[in-house]
């Protein structure tokens, strides 16, 4: 329950709150279509996830899939990406935090204000997460229920004020003027949303410090998105009947219709529970971003060994405290420039991993052990086909960001110490796999 919990945690955040208006303004009604559409696709990748998991009980997730599938760099590049995913994740999570809050109050405009908090923020999910996992899983299940309540109560009570009226139109007159426009608008409307769900690659990122996580991962991950699918789609579907195209006029929309249907404790009960998701997906983040990096330095030393030193809590401490420096610099840049930036860093990361799930099935290296995906290819080469259509909606500085990224991990790499002794013993354990 505590992986599911960590899973909830990862996926709902931010943009189920704040994204709902950029999701509306390009696709009316058919928001909650495209919702549907872009969980069928992520979930597409999220089997692949569940299938490389049950075959490996190291952390690191898509770095470590590609690391037995293609090799010591690729693997090397996939975990810096990863890390830079999370990186990304957390501040973007912090920057949805603090415009939340400016809309409660204009003091959180003032730049020393908003700055001040953030690093504040960033600091004491530090020090709780220097203490090891066990106050990590506490705060994590306790905020994670909390804000599946919250989500619970909007879509039970907001059904109830749902006005037919307000699911017209269905679409967007400008997407009407063509096959163009449409996938024009749909495509804007789907990049979004697959933000929404990218969180989910994080649940095996921690398998080490997990139980039995070749049988448990593969079981959260699909649990856990066909819960958040249905959630997502309730949620778009009682806020846009409850407003109608009114959405696009509010930075909180779920907030604002659950205030039009019952009132001002509605609104405060949405903003608090919005608190509660975001502060729960950036700490979800503050304790999977180190564990990653952590990993690379200790499982095959593609980093310095020292990165990967724990305290006597089994914390990273060092890991902990780097991705805390990253995510600082990082919460400079707007919302929606990092939800760009998670979106490219996931696709980089999802492609070579379905590619590694190909190769496993057609080499038959690594068996699985509690979950096998079915259908043969059919799965990956979709998965692979929709992730690839991900870049016709990436900005050129989106994708210059992630070319620097890829440039300098690679050059670093040149200059990293091999550890022999560890990649002989990966080559002796290769080995031992193809031969089974």
């Amino acid at each position: 329950m505590s992986i599911y919990f960590l899973g909830i945690n990862g996926i709902i955040g931010s943009g189920a709150f704040l994204l709902p208006q950029t999701i509306y303004k390009d696709m009316n009604l058919m928001s909650v279509f495209v919702t549907i559409c872009a969980a069928l696709t992520v979930s597409m990748v999220t089997l692949c996830y569940a299938d490389l998991s049950s075959r490996f009980t190291g952390s690191g997730a898509a770095w470590l899939y590609s690391y037995h599938a293609f090799g010591r760099f690729t693997g090397y590049e996939l975990g810096i990406y990863t890390w830079f995913l999370g990186c990304c994740t957390y501040a973007a999570e912090i920057v949805a935090l603090l415009t939340i809050l400016k809309t409660l109050s204009p003091v959180f405009s003032n730049h020393a204000v908003h700055y001040g908090i953030a690093i504040g923020i960033i600091v004491l999910f530090t020090i709780i997460n220097l203490f090891g996992r066990t106050i990590v899983k506490l705060v994590d299940n306790l905020s994670s229920a909390a804000k599946m309540i919250t989500i619970l109560i909007f879509i039970i009570i907001g059904a109830f004020f749902i006005h037919k009226m307000n699911f017209t139109p269905v679409i967007p007159k400008a997407a009407t003027l063509g096959v163009g426009p449409y996938f024009k608008h749909f495509g804007a409307a789907f990049s979004v949303v697959f933000y929404m769900f990218t969180g989910f690659s994080f649940i095996p990122i921690a398998a080490k410090q997990m139980n039995n996580p070749e049988k448990n991962i593969p079981k959260v991950l699909i649990s856990v998105m066909i819960t958040v699918t249905i959630l997502y789609a309730l949620m778009m579907l009682v806020a846009i009947g409850t407003l109608g195209s009114k959405m696009v006029n509010y930075s909180t929309p779920i907030a604002v219709a659950f205030q039009k249907a019952v009132g001002d404790w509605g609104y405060v009960l949405v903003i608090a529970g919005m608190l509660i998701s975001v502060i729960g997906v950036a700490f979800a983040g503050s304790f999977n971003t180190p564990s990653l990096i952590a990993s690379l330095a200790n499982e095959h030393a593609m980093l310095p060994k020292w990165i990967g030193k724990k305290n006597k809590h089994d914390a990273a401490w060092v890991a902990i405290l780097l991705s805390a420096i990253i995510t600082m610099i990082l919460i400079t840049q707007s919302y929606l420039f990092l939800v760009s930036c998670i979106v490219l860093a996931s696709f980089i990361q999802y492609v070579p991993s379905i590619l590694a799930v190909i190769k496993f099935k057609h080499t038959n290296e690594f068996p699985n052990n509690g979950f096998k995906l079915p259908f043969s290819y059919v799965i990956p080469a979709l998965a692979l086909i929709i992730s690839c259509y991900m870049v016709t909606n990436f900005t050129w500085k989106t994708i210059l960001v992630g070319v620097v990224v890829g440039v300098l991990a690679a050059v670093a790499y040149f200059f990293i110490e091999k550890d022999e002794k560890v990649e002989e013993k990966h080559q002796k354990y290769l080995s031992k796999m193809r031969n089974k």
